[in-house]
């Protein structure tokens, strides 16, 4: 005996404790209507885990308590305990004996307690269900339900018929992966849904990356560039600085020897001819002298001051093309949030008017709104260049001033040039004996001039180069600022082309236009390196992050896609072990539904089949005037579960269908199922409330015949006022009720009585 003991307190009308003890195979509770003793099967639906209240008899948890009477109080909790023998292991627990306990309290609290230890529900469930045993299964038959498999729908009725094949495993880890498919896709739209608000970002890093990236590149790439132009920057001013200055020390010490010679010579003709034409000759060579020295100065001077303006000119010029980039900052939302709040008052403001032309003036002003954001949001940079232009004009100014005085002197030197000229044909006209001294000085001035014009042209070739060596150290420090302090290092570069070093030779002699066209593509490389920015770290260790974290949500995605893929392989497993065993277990359901129901009509024939449901479907047709219209028609849904359905025939009388059976027929027929499903998957005990009420002498005595067959798998409890059916139990108990409400337990054990009355 699988059942062993049950303890009632305080459950219904059970104010006190009662306990049964279940040691016959069959077991009967009888007692007058109303005596309580229907309250013994809600005791086990209660005890196994009945989670309707409804299904017990009840509105709310405290109606279970026992709720007093006028002469005792009521009771503050109801406890129901159970005692399973478990020596074969039909549970899967480490214990020979089980016992479940139940309690309810007036709050509505339930506690689960397993051999005395706490445990929630569930615990209790998987246990249950190991034998296939549940508060609602086709083993507990309450009064009234008899005819429920009857009335079922086909889909319930197949709910039923898995429970009594003990399908109620494959169930329960169906929808256990059904709820966990459902989480797990709920999950991965979680997940997707982190992707799509990282991803705007993570593009927006990308492309910040990748312009730092292009910056790197092209910042070596002017590193290379500004390298090879400083070192032959560098290497051409060095050698023809040095050339030049050699160049000039010769005709420079020459003018030293000339000038001395020259005093010489004047202090001769001096004494030769000491007239006021030699000292007014003398007077004009000196204020040759002083013009051409003072026109040498202010021609090194124009020297510096072009280089000036040329500096000046390419920094505005570089302002310029800088001020004809756009921008690619990032319009501020505010700025949007304006400009759209002033579009919506427009539109709302034309909507409200059913005036045509308000509305084209608002489409209007709309479109000029919008052409003034993006005019004013282009993010064109305008650098202001108004110092330097102010310098320039100052610089051009000066150094227009500074030209005119040079032609003023060249225009004073002609002059004196001349009058010289004029006053020494004078003297050689008139002095034929100072001639020789005159041809001395005369040599020696034109030689002098020769040497000043040399010099003069070494000089001015010097100050163009000074001015490039200003410009070279300008453009030194600006390299290192761009690329840093590697820049000062040009000198080690080695210049290679066509994979052959160039030589300083070929350095020196290149043309200076080439080199000028290094510096225009230097300057559009460094343009290109300003507008991309350098590099920042903060935006790639952000870029960083953010890409693992969307790598980490991929890697997510793809093992709840892996998860959701299992889960759909285990669900379509589990229904079709459950499909499979259903199929099978209904032909032998249906084989001992036939022989039970013709041992219970003395013939006949009855059957299981299984349908598809009914779903309306839409065809064309045609109407009695031939014209073409849409018919409903009923069509099996072929991707729904099969129901089951009954179909009966009844010896010596015409049966339609179960509708058209009375009472009685219906109740044999109700429990030839039941019957049928029990000898099938036999449950450890089966509980039958009042089952047998309809029947008459000779069916109760079938009924009888049939528990005593049905008592050799299962151990059973019946509830009856049927004298046949008591007859065959082995343990006897009798319910009643007196004046305080409260519902007492008497027992007989059959066998012990028969050996007393012997």
């Amino acid at each position: 005996m699988y059942l062993k003991h049950l303890t009632i307190g305080g459950f219904k009308s059970f104010a006190k404790k009662g306990e049964l003890e279940f040691s016959a195979p069959i077991t009967a509770i009888v007692g007058p209507n109303g005596s309580g003793k229907s309250n013994v099967a809600e005791s086990f639906r209660f005890v196994l885990g009945e989670q309707s209240v409804k299904g017990m008899r009840a509105k709310k948890g405290a109606d279970l308590i026992f709720n007093g009477s006028d002469s005792t109080s009521r009771g503050n909790k109801a406890s129901v305990s159970v005692v399973l023998d478990n020596t074969q292991r039909v549970f899967p627990v480490d214990f020979d004996e089980i016992v479940l306990e139940r309690t309810v309290h007036r709050d509505g609290q339930n506690e689960y307690l397993i051999n005395n230890s706490k445990v929630r529900l569930k615990d209790v469930q998987e246990l249950l269900s190991a034998a296939n045993i549940g508060p609602t299964g086709h083993h507990i038959i309450s009064q009234g339900e008899a005819d429920r498999i009857l009335s079922a729908s086909a889909k319930e009725r197949r709910e039923m018929i898995e429970d009594a094949l003990g399908l109620k495993v494959f169930q329960y880890k169906k929808i256990e992966a059904e709820k966990k498919l459902k989480k797990t896709s709920e999950n991965v739209e979680k997940v997707q849904s982190l992707r799509r608000e990282v991803a705007p970002h993570l593009r927006f890093l990308e492309r910040q990356v990748k312009k730092i990236e292009r910056s790197i590149a092209l910042r070596g790439e002017l590193t290379t560039v500004y390298s090879e132009y400083l070192k032959r920057e560098d290497t051409y001013i060095a050698h023809h600085s040095d050339r030049l200055k050699l160049e000039r020390t010769e005709p420079s010490q020459k003018l030293e020897d000339l000038k001395v010679q020259l005093t010489r010579a004047k202090e001769v003709l001096s004494e030769s001819e000491n007239d006021e034409k030699s000292g007014e000759l003398v007077s004009l060579e000196e204020q040759i002298s002083a013009v051409r020295a003072e026109r040498q100065t202010l021609l090194r001077k124009s020297g510096q001051l072009e280089g000036q303006v040329g500096f000046l000119e390419r920094r505005i010029r570089q302002a310029q093309e800088k001020s004809t980039s756009e921008s690619e900052a990032p319009i501020p939302i505010g700025e949007v949030k304006k400009v759209l709040s002033e579009i919506e008052r427009q539109v709302d403001k034309a909507v409200q008017s059913s005036d045509a032309s308000l509305l084209q003036r608002a489409l209007s002003d709309v479109v000029h709104t919008f052409k003034k954001f993006v005019q004013n949001a282009s993010g064109v940079v305008v650098i202001s260049t108004d110092t330097e232009e102010k310098e320039l004009k100052e610089i051009a100014k000066e150094l227009q001033e500074n030209e005119k005085d040079i032609v003023d002197l060249s225009v004073k030197e002609e002059k004196l040039s001349g009058q010289y000229e004029a006053l020494k044909t004078s003297i050689e006209a008139e002095s034929q004996e100072s001639r020789e001294a005159e041809r001395e000085v005369f040599r020696i001035v034109g030689e002098q001039r020769e040497c000043e014009n040399l010099i003069s042209r070494i000089d001015s070739e010097l100050s163009v180069l000074e001015r490039d060596r200003n410009e070279f150290k300008r453009e030194l420090q600006e390299a290192v600022t761009l690329i840093g302090s590697g820049a000062s290092q040009y000198f080690g570069f080695e210049i290679v082309t066509d994979g052959e070093v160039v030589s300083n030779e070929v350095i020196v002699a290149e043309e200076r236009s080439v080199q000028r066209e290094r510096r225009r593509e230097l300057e559009k490389m460094k343009i290109r390196l300003e507008e991309l920015g350098g590099a920042n770290e903060d935006i790639e260790k952000e870029y960083k992050e953010v890409k693992e974290r969307d790598e980490f949500l991929v890697h997510e995605i793809a093992d709840l896609e892996t998860s959701i893929e299992k889960l759909e392989a285990l669900i379509k497993e589990l229904t079709d072990q459950l499909n499979e065993q259903f199929v099978a277990g209904i032909d032998k359901i249906g084989a001992e539904f036939n022989r039970f129901f013709a041992l219970m009509f003395g013939g006949g024939e009855a059957k299981l089949m299984r349908v598809k449901p009914k779903i309306k479907r839409k065809k064309k047709g045609e109407d009695e005037f031939g014209e073409e219209i849409e018919i409903d028609e009923e069509v099996e849904d072929e991707e729904a579960q099969e129901g089951i359905e009954l179909s009966v025939k009844l010896p010596n009388k015409k049966v339609t269908g179960l509708d058209m059976l009375s009472g009685g027929e219906r109740a044999l027929t109700s429990i030839a199922l039941i019957f049928a499903m029990s000898q099938i998957n036999p449950p450890l005990f089966i509980i039958l409330d009042e089952t047998d009420a309809a029947l008459d002498e000779a069916n109760s005595r079938r009924y009888g015949d049939m528990i005593e067959a049905l008592a050799q798998k299962s151990q059973l409890i019946l509830i009856t006022h049927n004298r046949e059916t008591m007859s065959r139990a082995g343990i006897l108990y009798g319910v009643t009720m007196g004046g305080d409400g409260v519902s007492k337990l008497l027992s007989v054990k059959f066998d012990e009585a028969a050996a007393v009355a012997k």
